[in-house]
């Protein structure tokens, strides 16, 4: 298989296409589209989003230090692209976009009611990169849209429609092609699948009655009838 070498560039994809929102106490709430986002650690729960300097949301994260990472549909798509390619600074993207402000729980910033999953955020530590800068974050809570819960109480995020980004277009999660650890239980099946018939037949084998031992008193009979049939014989062909 032929290949090409390239000079060092991101070509991590797909990632996810995300709606941050933040906003400064007295102001309008603003929202920056990030693609450059993602799970950094599960205990505690952290992320990271990387934000360029210039743009209007970086100093609202930077001073504030928290943010709602707020995840895209497919319903969502248009105004996820909107909130990337324009400022805070010219328009009102809430305002523009139809877009709902929605209270968080444990921060001042506010989520976006139009998205499935609401992800609070407390910045703990900025990282300055280069082109970006690095808000590393703890997530502090998470609000779900009732819908996609079923009545055991679990939530089915791949039910949402998740939107995705890949090298400057934006795509749905297509089909299913395996769940996490799913390469393993199929070794396990077919381990179980190989016993199985070796079980039977060790039931079958066992199942079988076993011959009766015959006892003196029949064996001596046997013997004494072979031996009529024998001379029975002779006296035919006499």
């Amino acid at each position: 298989m032929a290949k090409q070498f390239w000079k060092a560039g991101n070509m991590l994809y797909p990632v996810p296409a995300v709606m941050v929102s933040c906003n400064r106490e007295g102001e309008k709430p603003n929202i920056i589209t990030v693609a450059w986002a993602g799970t950094v650690c599960t205990n505690p729960a952290m992320l990271s989003i990387s934000v360029r300097p210039e743009r209007y949301s970086y100093d609202i994260i930077k001073e504030t230090k928290e943010f709602v990472v707020n995840l895209t549909t497919k319903e969502l798509t248009y105004a996820t692209d909107y909130c990337g390619v324009r400022s805070g600074r010219d328009v009102d993207k809430f305002a523009e976009m139809k877009l709902t402000p929605q209270p968080s729980q444990k921060i001042k910033a506010v989520g976006i009611a139009e998205s499935p999953v609401n992800i609070e955020c407390k910045v703990v530590e900025i990282k300055e990169l280069g082109s970006h800068h690095l808000f590393l974050a703890e997530v502090v809570g998470v609000t779900v849209e009732d819908s996609y819960m079923d009545e055991k109480g679990k939530f089915h995020l791949n039910d949402i429609g998740l939107v995705a980004y890949s090298h400057g277009e934006y795509f749905e999660l297509g089909e299913k092609l395996g769940k996490f650890g799913y390469s393993v239980q199929k070794k396990k099946s077919e381990k179980e699948s190989q016993k199985k018939p070796l079980k039977k037949q060790v039931i079958e084998k066992e199942g079988k009655e076993k011959p009766r031992k015959r006892k003196q008193g029949e064996k001596e009979k046997g013997k004494y009838q072979k031996k009529r049939r024998r001379k029975e014989k002779k006296k035919g062909l006499s």
